[in-house]
Parts: structure tokens; C-alpha cells; sequence
């Protein structure tokens, strides 16, 4: 039990650190993508005024039919989509935060199919 307290601690401790550098401004919004057991949720974020730009998860009704596979496949459709949205809404430049969760996975391989659909990191 000790163990799971402590990545949960040391996810944490990445998530701040990386929050210091990575903020989103109107022209560069920033990419944050939350994990739990089950469900993947990314957003992109304008900091500056507060506002989501693009919302997507797996729990989407549009997108939940679409996702096949795997949880790492499935991560993958997810970054193509919302790709695929975010420059529908003119966005092509964002800032990843990858909320503290380590760059592998279902997290690395959202990221990839995102730069895959042409958002630049």
C-alpha cells in the first residue's frame, strides 16, 4: 500500500515540475493529458484566459464507438483525432504537458499519433 502512495506522490512532484515551465498562451495552448486506471482525457488549454479549446476522451460518445484495440491503440486513435480537431480550431502549435505521468505507454504513443496528424510539440 506504501508503494502506490509513493508514485502517486512522485507523480506529483513531476506534474509541478513540469507545470513551472509548460503554461499555454493564445498562440501556443498547452496539451494536458490526465491517465486514470480506465480512461484517458486530453485537453488543450488557453492559461491565459482559462479556457478549453478542444476536449476529447475516451469516454466521448462520438469517439468511444471509433476505439478499437488495445489501451495503447486506442491512446493512438485518441491523439489522431484530436489532432484532427484541434486543427479544425486553427491550432497547430501546442506546449505537451504530460501531467506528470511518465513519456511511454498510452501516453507517448498519444503524443505520437498527434505530431503524426500534424500538431507540432
Amino acid at each position: 500500500m506504501a508503494k502506490i502512495t509513493d508514485r502517486r506522490k512522485m507523480r506529483l512532484v513531476r506534474h509541478r515540475r513540469l507545470r513551472k515551465l509548460a503554461s499555454g498562451a493564445a498562440d501556443r495552448p498547452r496539451l494536458c493529458v490526465f491517465r486514470s486506471n480506465r480512461q484517458l482525457y486530453v485537453q488543450v488549454v488557453d492559461d491565459t484566459k482559462g479556457r478549453t479549446l478542444v476536449f476529447l476522451s475516451t469516454l466521448s460518445p462520438d469517439i468511444k464507438k471509433k476505439l478499437t484495440g488495445k489501451p495503447v491503440e486506442k491512446a493512438g486513435q485518441l491523439g489522431a483525432e484530436l489532432a484532427k480537431r484541434a486543427l479544425k480550431a486553427g491550432i497547430k502549435e501546442v506546449v505537451f504537458d504530460r501531467g506528470g505521468h511518465k513519456f511511454h505507454g498510452q501516453v507517448k504513443a498519444l503524443a505520437d499519433a498527434a505530431r503524426e496528424g500534424g500538431l507540432e510539440f
